[in-house]
């Protein structure tokens, strides 16, 4: 196939842009136009393109003979304003430029960040079927757009487009290792962490990009919403021990009980709701909808997605830690 990957030059690009190429592929890579440090630059079946997705100039052009986008641009920081232009507004470019190329095969990568864990009890597993976030305004800037997102690109399967919603759990790999799951940093050497046992759900950065470049092969992927997490699912205690046992300059951290951080925000929500009509500004880890989708204890699934794609994760916690703490060269093509 010829695919069309945006974004490419970014974390999670990367990896993409290089399983595609390891499968057969011929790639057209996105990237901003200050982006070209990358490892597969010089492969014959690889056009980079720069071009600015907020703008869509050149899109059009750049569709050309392409079978399938796999589109993974998205701002992950910012301010709305940034995060909108960088998630939705790039979105509703791509979109429309597809539709006037007439390329409608979509592998849109969304997040989990988009479900309702307040919601959700705890227990229970969350599937793709689990409900949608139902109050936005409650939920950072990156879970609103996402959940825009989401919703652009099924107006654009029932327009026509076949489409394929990618829902990735906490990607890890190389210099990214402690994420939103165990807590927040107060430093760069010091974490505060909170809760020990909820179970995160991690997925290998290798394991997710070859995942969803079987996506774009498999027919039986479209109009498919799928979850992407790896089989062994650590707790947060286990996966920090994993780390301090395999990578070296691990940050300290101090740990907090998640029933006393939960209670806190419980409290500390209904007094602002109910005596200051919502008008304080607590911090993000009292606001109860953002506390639950982080720490909460849940349980997690990739059956669907093993099904549909034919996919098993290649490399288990333990075989992906070691590859990371070595010097191989992740992003290389055979």
């Amino acid at each position: 196939m010829k695919l069309m990957i945006t974004g490419a030059s970014g974390f999670l690009g990367s990896y993409v842009t290089s399983a595609a190429l390891k499968q057969g592929h011929q790639v057209k890579a996105i990237v901003r136009p200050h982006k070209t440090a990358l490892s597969w630059l010089s492969h014959p079946d690889m056009e980079l393109i720069a071009l600015d997705l907020a703008t869509g100039e050149g899109l059009v052009e750049a569709l050309a003979q392409v079978d399938g986008v796999i589109h993974l641009a998205a701002a992950k920081t910012g301010d709305y304003s940034t995060q909108y232009s960088g998630t939705v507004q790039t979105t509703e470019n791509l979109l429309t430029a597809m539709s006037q190329a007439m390329v409608n095969r979509l592998i849109a990568i969304s997040s989990f960040s988009v479900y309702d864990y307040l919601n959700i009890p705890a227990g229970a597993t969350v599937t793709e079927d689990s409900p949608l976030e139902s109050k936005p305004q409650f939920r950072d800037i990156y879970a609103q757009t996402k959940l825009i997102q989401e919703t652009k690109c099924r107006e654009f399967a029932q327009k026509g487009g076949k489409v394929t919603i990618i829902r990735p759990g906490m990607i890890y790999g190389r210099d990214y290792l402690w994420n939103a799951c165990l807590g927040s940093p107060i430093s760069p050497n010091l974490w505060l962490r909170i809760g020990n046992e909820a179970t995160i759900p991690l997925i290998y950065v290798e394991n997710c990009a070859e995942a969803i470049v079987k996506a774009a092969q498999q027919t039986e992927a479209i109009a498919q919403t799928l979850n992407l997490v790896d089989d062994d699912l650590p707790q947060q205690k286990i996966y920090v021990q994993k780390l301090q046992e395999k990578i070296s300059n691990n940050p300290s951290s101090i740990l907090l009980p998640w029933s006393l951080v939960n209670s806190i925000a419980g409290i500390s929500w209904s007094i602002n709701q109910n005596l200051f009509q919502g008008k304080l500004k607590l911090p993000s880890t009292l606001i109860p909808p953002r506390l639950h989708a982080r720490f909460k204890q849940l349980n997690y699934t990739n059956e669907r997605a093993k099904g549909v794609l034919l996919w098993q994760p290649r490399y288990s916690l333990d075989t992906a830690l070691e590859r990371i703490g070595s010097n191989l060269d992740l992003l290389a093509v055979n």
